[in-house]
Parts: C-alpha cells; sequence; structure tokens
C-alpha cells in the first residue's frame, strides 16, 4: 500500500465538529483567485487595491439590489501560471497561503450550480451504486476539491441509503464550512457521516480511494493538467468506482444582448485557463480519453449556467473575473476592456444582461473491482 502523504490530514466527525481555524490574515482589497490584487480591468473605476472592502465582509447570499463593486476571491484569475486552484498543498515550513477560493464566492455561485447540475447522469449512477458490492456502513464518497460542500448538499439527499463522505480540500477553512454544512440525511433518510482530509488531490492513488463507492468533484477537471486527469482515473479505475465529475467549463459564453468584443473576451480568457499546462476547456475531452483508457465508460451531459436579473450579484462577479482573466492574458485589450466591462455591468445591474456560461457533467462508470467491496 501506498504510504499516505504526511501533509494530509482526517479529522473524522462522529458527534463533533472541528474547531473552527482561527483569525487568518485576509488583505482588505480586491483580490483574484489566489489573492493578488486583481487587473485592473476587474476594479472598479478609481479604486486601488487598498480602497477596496474586505471581500470577507460580503454577504453574497443577502438580496442586493445594486451590483457590488468589490471582487470576491475567486471570481478572478489564478495567481501565477500553474497554479491549481484548491488543489495544492504548500511545501512543508512553508508560511500560510491565502484560500485560492472564498467561501463567499463559493455562497455566492451554489444555487446557479445546484440548479445547472446534470440530474439526467443520476439514473445511470444510481443503477451502477446499486449494483456494486454491498458494502457495510453503506456508500462511501469520496469529494474532491470540496470547497464549502455544496457537491453534498446537493447529491446526498438525491441518493438512496447510508452515505459517509469524505471530503477533500487544501484549505482547512473551506474544509471547515463543508462539514459544519455537510447534510445528515439521505433521500430516504438514511444517515450520513462525514469526515475531512486535507490534501492534494491531484496526488490521488487506487489506494487513498480503497472501499470508494463514488467520487465526486465540481468544477475541479478544468484546473488540472493532463497528467494529473489521467492520475484521477487511474485511481478511479483501481478503485473501481464510478466518478460523477460537474461543472467543467466548455469554453462557449453567451451574453445578450451581444457585443463585438465577446468573441474576443471569451478568446482570451480560454487562453488564460490553459496557463502553465492546465486544461481549462480542453479538460473534459482529455478526462474523456483518460477513463476510457482505464476501460470505463463515459456520459455527458450539458450543465449550463443561466444567469439573469435574479442572479445580478453572481453575474457581477463572474464578469470581473471574465474580462480581469483575458485582460491579464492579452493586456492590449485593457482601454476597450475597461469600457465593455462598464457597459456590461451597467447593463447587469439595470436587469438588461442575460449570460450563459456553458459547463459539461460527467459521468465515468469504471468496471467494479474487489476494492469496492
Amino acid at each position: 500500500m501506498t504510504t499516505p502523504d504526511t501533509s494530509t490530514q482526517t479529522a473524522p466527525l462522529t458527534g463533533t465538529i472541528p474547531a473552527q481555524p482561527g483569525p487568518r490574515e485576509r488583505s482588505a482589497s480586491a483580490t483574484g483567485m489566489a489573492g493578488r490584487p486583481l487587473p485592473e480591468a476587474a476594479r472598479p473605476a478609481g479604486k486601488e487595491p487598498s480602497d477596496m472592502a474586505d471581500p470577507g465582509a460580503l454577504s453574497p447570499l443577502a438580496a442586493q439590489d445594486t451590483v457590488s463593486p468589490e471582487v470576491i476571491a475567486g471570481a478572478g484569475p489564478a495567481q501565477r501560471p500553474g497554479e491549481r486552484a484548491t488543489v495544492r498543498l504548500r511545501e512543508d515550513g512553508a508560511q500560510e497561503e491565502p484560500p485560492r477560493y472564498a467561501p463567499e464566492w463559493l455562497q455566492l455561485r451554489e444555487a446557479a450550480d445546484a440548479t445547472a447540475r446534470a440530474t439526467e447522469l443520476l439514473d445511470p449512477l444510481r443503477i451502477r451504486l446499486v449494483n456494486l458490492p454491498i458494502r457495510h456502513g453503506g456508500l462511501v464518497v469520496h469529494d474532491l476539491g470540496c470547497g464549502t460542500g455544496s457537491m453534498g448538499r446537493w447529491l446526498a439527499p438525491r441518493l438512496d441509503g447510508a452515505q459517509h463522505w469524505v471530503l477533500h480540500d487544501r484549505d482547512p477553512y473551506l474544509l471547515h464550512f463543508a462539514a459544519v454544512a455537510s447534510p445528515r440525511a439521505a433521500a430516504d433518510g438514511s444517515r450520513v457521516t462525514v469526515e475531512t482530509r486535507r490534501g492534494d488531490v491531484a496526488r490521488l492513488t487506487p489506494d487513498a480511494l480503497s472501499g470508494a463507492s463514488l467520487v465526486t468533484a465540481s468544477a475541479l477537471l478544468d484546473v488540472l493538467t493532463r497528467e494529473e486527469i489521467d492520475t484521477l482515473a487511474a485511481a478511479c479505475a483501481g478503485a473501481g468506482c464510478p466518478a460523477l465529475l460537474t461543472l467543467s467549463v466548455a469554453g462557449r459564453v453567451e451574453l445578450t444582448p451581444a457585443d463585438p468584443l465577446d468573441a474576443e473576451i471569451s478568446e482570451a480568457f480560454n487562453a488564460h485557463q490553459r496557463r502553465g499546462g492546465l486544461l481549462g476547456p480542453d479538460a473534459v475531452d482529455a478526462a474523456c480519453d483518460a477513463f476510457a483508457a482505464h476501460g470505463a465508460t463515459v456520459r455527458l451531459h450539458s450543465s449550463p449556467w443561466r444567469l439573469g436579473p435574479d442572479q445580478r450579484e453572481l453575474t457581477a462577479q463572474w464578469l470581473r473575473g471574465w474580462v480581469g482573466a483575458a485582460v491579464e492574458q492579452c493586456p492590449e485589450l485593457k482601454p476597450r476592456a475597461d469600457r465593455y466591462l462598464a457597459d456590461r455591468l451597467e447593463a447587469c445591474a439595470a436587469g438588461e444582461l442575460q449570460v450563459v456560461v456553458h459547463h459539461t457533467d460527467l459521468l465515468a462508470l469504471s468496471r467494479p473491482t474487489g476494492r469496492a467491496a
């Protein structure tokens, strides 16, 4: 058996909740996905990073009549080429890093994620789960890059039978959110339990998934490399468990009304997502190839965000990150992008903007093995 990574920590929840992490240093600035100041195109006009409100003070779940000018950490571009959102562990002894995604951003997008996920993939998943070898204690579900646990809150109440969820993330603060807010009952009222593991999901092995009934992830594939996706596919195949991997970006965005700059911004954003060897919008195709090469049957279904006047806060945050990443990739866009972003935010605030952000959900049905029993 492979020796587990010493930086991975397990915190079972058996009647108690881990203590909440103490106060963390958080910059009172407009930040991107990894905590550095966003490009100027993603900031309100005339504002420097030091002028911005603390993203941690935002309350994205509260209804708002106007679009907030702040950029929540997670809605912007990555820290540097090759940085993997939510999955990279700091080196032993290194200074604690800011989170890749703020809880506020993950909460803000949770309702749109839940609406978008492809329920059409659940029936074939249920059939496979019923046919897996019976495991004492019910299903064991590994949620990779769990963030605040939105996948578990969506899926656990849609599956019958007792479930034990193993939540993986690199950020202990997000793991705390996920553990506290996890569901406690399955669709048929059976018990749902949870534990947390801090670690790098890009280095999973079949042994790490030993006994797994299912692997899940949300918005994860596009921040992995081809090698990391192959590692994930091999781990699932070795464990003999299916994988439900949702909300991978498809590289297509539709804005109504249209603007001549839409396509150019979208192309630059997609190029930004591919920096440092990450797959971005190519991730689903790579995952299909990887899982098929390991003998799995793969099913795909579209899962777009459809954002309108009722999602103005989310739309505004997404717009700032989308345009900011495009300008970071192609700085020559900045003069036109500044005006473009201002116009789009004005239309958003007025309830006149419709956005479709295309994603794809993937269900990989690996052949059951003795590991799944």
